[in-house]
């Protein structure tokens, strides 16, 4: 009988871990939609989406006017996604994509280092998203490699010849979407990257116009043709689908056909998803695109080491949060660290570190300078005997890390 319980709970174990649903994330890159044109467009496929999750205002661009401006353009704007970082860490200050630095990793890297068994894609109407910014094959990448990938038909004038309307792109995103949901449908990669550029042509080609809008409602029926997809594995094969939706970068107030600058218009982004447990941050706040990366690899169960942990810029838009709107200001040789408590749960550890190695590859040397309780929202530290030009400011709570930086200004 001692017998019969053993094999009956090795079973019973068996078919628990065996009907364990996987997680897999899919994530949407909409080129140059500002969140003002999302709202007052019928858009009935990401409107279903919003239904299970939820629809928020975003931003790109940084701290504005601060050290961590950054620039509201395309490769920008999915770098700042990729590595749950701005421009002063990444080093993707244009579309020219000159000098990635590699050591903010993008949730690829973290994903098939910690998974290389599982699968990771890309389908993309352009190829310097898997080559430059993923950098695939790159030995600063620890030679990362995607399991499938469709991209690089920007390059293909026989089967997409060029033409003034930009017509061409269109029909590249079309077959971009068509390969994505094929892959999804049969494939199921564990991790996929969408990238879609047509509405950006029609909006530095026509600005606010039916033609824009028009761009953008051919998205929304392409995200329906992606969602039919994830549905229809998801019922299949008992998956966990979830979906981010978002834009890189919105257009100038005038005429909507430019971008780049720090403008609100140009700020403004959104993001849609059908992701569960969002938070008051998600929901209340103003979230950038740097918190895309965090929640997915949470969704994932990406465990991300502790040193780059303390580098990502952005949040988990999931799940528990401790704090969030970190500060930090120097004044009369005193560190001021304010943050928003969020749960105001346990303590919040204030490191402080003078240097940047991480930035070259190398480990900071941080100091642990005061503790204090969450929901007292700041710490005050005295650095007058560590005088310097540079202060880099960690905030570790129970849930999550916030970091700073200071630039002390001659």
């Amino acid at each position: 009988m001692k017998n019969f319980w053993i094999v009956l709970l090795f079973v019973s174990s068996g078919i628990a871990g065996f009907s364990q649903s996987v997680n897999k994330v899919v994530f949407v890159i909409a080129d140059g939609i500002p969140a003002d044109v999302i709202e007052k467009l019928h858009l009935p496929h990401l409107d279903t989406i919003v239904r299970q999750g939820g629809f928020t205002r975003a931003h790109v661009g940084g701290e504005k006017g601060g050290y961590s401006q950054t620039p509201t353009i395309s490769a920008v704007g999915y770098n700042s996604l990729l590595t749950g970082t701005w421009v002063n860490k990444h080093n993707v200050w244009d579309n020219d994509i000159k000098a990635p630095n590699y050591n903010y990793r993008t949730i690829f890297r973290f994903f098939k280092e910690q998974y290389p068994q599982k699968k990771a894609a890309i389908f993309s109407t352009w190829l310097d998203n898997r080559t430059k910014l993923v950098g695939e094959g790159l030995p600063a990448t620890g030679g990362i490699q995607l399991d499938r990938h469709y991209d690089g038909l920007e390059n293909d004038t026989v089967n997409f010849p060029h033409d003034k309307s930009s017509d061409y792109m269109h029909r590249i995103d079309e077959s971009v979407v068509d390969h994505a949901a094929e892959s999804i449908s049969n494939e199921g990669p564990d991790l996929s990257w969408v990238y879609l550029e047509y509405t950006d042509d029609m909006g530095r080609m026509y600005g606010d116009s039916p033609k824009f809008y028009a761009a953008v409602e051919m998205m929304d029926r392409q995200i329906g043709r992606l969602w039919a997809a994830m549905q229809a594995r998801q019922q299949k094969y008992q998956e966990n689908w979830t979906i981010f939706i978002t834009t890189d970068h919105g257009r100038t107030a005038v005429n909507g056909k430019g971008h780049g600058g720090q403008s609100e218009r140009e700020r403004n982004t959104w993001i849609v998803t059908n992701a569960k447990g969002l938070s008051s941050y998600f929901k209340n706040g103003n979230p950038g695109i740097v918190d895309i990366m965090p929640t997915m690899a949470d969704l994932l169960d990406v465990q991300i080491p502790r040193e780059n942990e303390m580098e990502i810029d952005g949040v988990s838009l999931t799940g528990e949060l401790s704090a969030t709107e970190p500060s930090a200001v120097l004044k009369n040789g005193k560190l001021v660290v304010s943050w928003k408590a969020v749960s105001g749960k346990g303590n919040a550890k204030i490191w402080v570190s003078t240097t940047n190695r991480f930035k070259e590859g190398g480990k900071d040397d941080y100091e642990l300078m005061a503790t204090v309780p969450v929901d007292k929202q700041e710490a005050v530290i005295d650095v007058s005997g560590k005088p310097g030009a540079f202060y880099k400011i960690v905030i570790e709570t129970p849930d999550n890390f916030l970091n700073r930086w200071v630039v002390v200004k001659n």
